[in-house]
């Protein structure tokens, strides 16, 4: 009986959560509401809250899941990474993977400035499993750099306003720049700042 129940409360959890991303994928994050997620579902409003404390909470949990199989695609690249140039590659390619990612580029964008807004929540997604972090970014960059002149942090949240302000700029149609523009951004950006 109580293997039915958890059997059900999963099943009820995944369903729900299904709904949610069939939401934000189409209409965006603020717009989608808790009664929206829960009627396409087919559940109550109160089982909502049995899993997540907010909208806001679930999202979270989304993306999480998400940049956790973004970042499961480069982890043997990485491993075969030999070269500065080689992990500048590979974080490239996992920024590409978020903006091929349909309509959710855009949806991660809308949450983030939507989570500006909100001191909890913008705590919460600074964490770095949410975003290509200024500590991640250095974590995986320490290897191959040698001598660096430049702070990798710092060289992190640059790469990642980069990566961000391309964004805002092609959900704004802005057809000056495009991928290859950004890529040979970022290429020359963290290759050249230690070699003047």
């Amino acid at each position: 009986m109580a293997r039915r129940q958890q059997e059900k409360s999963m099943e009820t959890h995944d369903e729900l959560r299904a709904s949610a991303i069939h939401f934000f994928g189409e209409k965006g994050f603020n717009t989608t509401t808790i009664s929206e997620i829960t009627e396409h579902a087919g559940y109550a409003k109160g089982n909502f809250y049995r899993y997540w404390k907010s909208k806001d909470d679930l999202f979270l949990s989304i993306m999480e899941e998400k940049y956790r199989l973004y970042r499961a695609r480069r982890v043997d690249s990485l491993n075969q990474a030999s070269s500065m140039d080689d992990v500048i590659g590979v974080i490239i390619d996992f920024l590409e993977q978020i903006l091929d990612d349909g309509k959710w580029a855009r949806v991660f964008l809308e949450f983030t400035i939507h989570a500006s807004g909100n001191d909890e929540v913008r705590k919460e997604l600074n964490k770095s499993f949410y975003r290509l972090s200024s500590d991640l970014f250095a974590d995986i960059v320490a290897p191959h750099r040698r001598e660096p002149v430049y702070p990798s942090k710092k060289l992190g949240g640059i790469v990642t306003a980069l990566f961000e302000g391309f964004l805002i700029q092609i959900l704004l149609g802005s057809n000056s720049i495009d991928k290859e523009d950004l890529r040979t951004a970022i290429r020359t950006l963290v290759l050249h700042i230690d070699n003047p």
